[in-house]
């Protein structure tokens, strides 16, 4: 996995792991280690805790791989039903591209 540095707290250089989703990996933390890391969070600059409050709260709320995978299969489903009924007409990848590079201009 590939790590990338972000800059230092108190001493202590921060790591964050590139992910799309902001999954976390669970596992076990003694209490005495939570203290520690309650500890050097207070310590933080109020921006950088800022930040580390909304990763957390991500990592709270972000959907396990297969809910995602789930959600998706019904997503694709509900489209392919909506075709296949009638009640929406396929557009052509190019013409969307299209309509949304003219969009950005």
């Amino acid at each position: 996995m590939l790590a990338v540095l972000k800059g230092k707290a108190r001493g202590m250089t921060a790591i964050t792991y590139p992910c799309q989703n902001y999954q976390t990996h669970e596992r076990e933390v003694s209490p005495m280690n939570l203290q520690r890391i309650e500890d050097e969070a207070l310590h933080l600059p109020k921006e950088e805790r800022a930040q580390l409050i909304q990763r957390l709260v991500l990592s709270l709320e972000s959907p396990s791989e297969e809910e995602m995978k789930s959600d998706w299969l019904l997503e694709a489903r509900r489209r392919a039903e909506e075709l296949d009924n009638g009640s929406v007409q396929a557009v052509l990848g190019d013409d969307v591209m299209r309509k949304a590079r003219a969009l950005i201009k």
